[in-house]
């Protein structure tokens, strides 16, 4: 079994690789929360971003350094378009810079070419404390949870280009609407309002976004929001409203019926943090805090966090599975084939690697180290093919 992995500079490196198995991790080292609470770091490293390439395995990894995100926000705040040419990863809090022991919001994203050598960042803006965010499936727009503002951002995207179109307001901002995920057909969104305790429906019509009056009732306070390829249910799953060791429950929502509504509930465990759908949808993972949130003396807190495999037919969603991974687990992803499951530790700056086989988690004993906390995670789109240009010319950010 391999225990641990870094690889420097290798996939750089690459020839004929592709580009349909990329993994993003983002990194922050600003924050730490293994006291119990989000505190500033003094003097921290720059943040950045680990592209891992599972097209073979054991996985080739290589780090940008310099691009600020942040663990503050559902670990969705990165996307990458379906044709592979651009990531999208918000820029959600900067340090208080009349007060370097707190931080504000900043309302920026990151636009990551992934067709330039090196990577290019660029930036476009948003509103305040971008976080949750999501591309559409032809590649045309995202849109882009703003939690200090209340707003879903439209971002349009033609080649290259990103530039804002839209913000649609959704809520106070004290409710935070925190992640938003688009519908397959590309005219519905659901945004998790976390505070407000519900799911907002947005109606969208050749890029523009238009709040409806329909909220959806869901278990505690939504996080993380996903629809099924299929687009056939939404998902969300967040803390309710009582200890840190009570069961939560992820939330099922029929797309199907007219009007849409949530229809199931599952508990899971404490604390889920994020989840994700696999790609051909069978598949949904949950992590979990499961107490490794908690500060140092309190008798709830564990050394570990779980990660939560469940199966899904319809509507019909059922527990498979549950494994201990490292504490305060963050990021949660399948791989564009479907064949692992990655799984962030914030405090071990460490990504869990699991083989996804039968409806069952195996754990492959790699642990892909990375140059800060990981705090958010997204796989490549199922169906890319073609390498990008960045991977073949030996090139390399320096930090």
């Amino acid at each position: 079994m391999m225990k641990r992995m870094v690889c420097l500079g290798g996939l750089f490196a690459l020839l004929g690789t592709s580009w349909a198995q990329l993994v993003i991790s983002g990194n922050e080292n600003k924050i730490d929360l293994t006291s119990g609470t989000p505190e500033v770091v003094p003097g921290a490293e720059a943040d950045s971003l680990s592209l891992i390439d599972f097209s073979d395995f054991p996985p080739k990894v290589d780090h940008l350094y310099g691009i600020a995100n942040s663990v503050i926000g559902p670990p969705s705040n990165i996307a990458i378009s379906p044709d592979g040419e651009l990531a999208l990863i918000a820029n959600s809090l900067k340090i208080d810079p009349d007060d370097p022991t707190q931080y504000v919001p900043e309302d920026h994203v990151h636009v990551l070419d992934l067709a330039a050598s090196p990577p290019r960042v660029m930036t476009v803006k948003a509103d305040l404390q971008p976080s949750g965010l999501s591309i559409s499936a032809d590649g045309s727009y995202a849109l882009v949870a703003n939690r200090a503002a209340g707003t879903v951002s439209v971002l349009h995207i033609e080649g290259k280009s990103v530039s804002l179109a839209q913000n649609v307001t959704v809520c106070a901002p004290e409710l935070n609407v925190s992640d938003v995920a688009i519908h397959p057909n590309g005219h519905l969104a659901l945004a998790s309002v976390q505070q407000g305790g519900y799911l907002a429906v947005l109606a969208i019509d050749k890029g523009e976004v238009q709040l409806t009056d329909r909220k959806i009732s869901v278990y505690g306070k939504p996080y993380r929001v996903v629809i099924t390829p299929d687009g056939e249910v939404g998902l969300t799953a967040g803390q309710g409203f009582g200890s840190a060791i009570d069961s939560d429950a992820l939330t099922v929502v029929d797309l199907e019926s007219d009007p849409i509504r949530s229809v199931n509930y599952l508990a899971i465990g404490a604390v889920p943090e994020s989840i994700e759908v696999s790609p051909d949808g069978k598949l949904i993972a949950a992590v979990l805090m499961a107490g490794s949130n908690l500060p140092p003396g309190d008798p709830h807190r564990t050394d570990a966090g779980s990660v939560v495999l469940m199966s899904r037919k319809g509507t019909s969603v059922e527990i498979e599975q549950t494994v201990p991974v490292g504490p305060i687990p963050e990021g949660v992803a399948f791989t564009s084939d479907g064949d692992y499951l990655l799984v962030q530790s914030h405090p071990a700056r460490a990504i869990w690697v699991f083989e996804v086989k039968r409806r069952r988690l195996q754990d492959t004993g790699l642990r892909i180290e990375v140059p800060g906390m990981p705090s958010s995670l997204r796989a490549a789109p199922a169906g890319l093919e073609e390498p990008k240009a960045w991977f073949s010319r030996g090139q390399k950010d320096e930090p």
